[in-house]
């Protein structure tokens, strides 16, 4: 005959469960350069390499694509960091005397 085991466990292998809260990840935003006919293409690109860290030919590429259709997005970016983006090429490009224009919306 076998001994009952006498271990205060009755059999039921009691998993602890919690719930977790469902995180979302935050929403992303897309900063975008607008067109203008006074900004010097050579600024544009410096900008781009400058605040989002693009080589010299991606950064020639969007300029063009900001010049032939007007606008580019040149980043996607959690709110803060756009946001900071969006502050930093304003902040720039008016310290230089230009009409530069840079603007975030929700992706």
């Amino acid at each position: 005959m076998m001994a009952d085991d006498d271990n205060g466990d009755d059999g039921d292998a009691g998993l602890a469960t919690k719930t977790r809260a469902k995180t979302k990840r935050p929403p992303l935003y897309k900063v975008m350069l607008l067109n203008d006919d006074y900004t010097p293409m050579e600024f544009v690109v410096h900008i781009l390499e400058r605040f989002f860290g693009k080589n010299h030919a991606q950064a020639f590429e969007i300029m063009l694509t900001v010049h032939k259709k007007g606008l580019a997005v040149v980043g996607v970016f959690s709110y803060e960091i756009a946001e900071t983006k969006v502050a930093q090429v304003m902040d720039f490009a008016r310290r230089h005397q230009h009409p530069l224009q840079c603007t975030m919306e929700k992706e």
